[in-house]
């Protein structure tokens, strides 16, 4: 049972949708408003290995954002590109 439990956990996260950005502002708590390549805007959250990892971002950068199909208005950033 428990190894079916981490297959479908498994699965679970290959059921994202990546996306690339561009930070217009910062705002508290590490949120930031981004906007995506296609004109929308979300809000997005830094993800867990970013924080760790103590890597900055700031207003006017590119960073590849992962969200999920169920709500299209928040996301997680990922990774900065340089």
């Amino acid at each position: 049972m428990k190894n079916r439990q981490n297959r479908e956990e498994k699965s679970n996260k290959k059921e994202v949708i990546e996306l690339k950005g561009t930070i217009l502002e910062t705002l508290p708590n590490a949120m930031f408003k981004v906007e995506l390549e296609n004109g929308h805007e979300i809000l997005a959250h830094i993800s867990g290995r970013m924080r760790m990892h103590y890597i900055k971002i700031l207003p006017g950068d590119t960073v590849t954002i992962e969200m999920t199909p169920y709500d299209l208005t928040k996301g997680r950033i990922t990774f900065r590109h340089k």
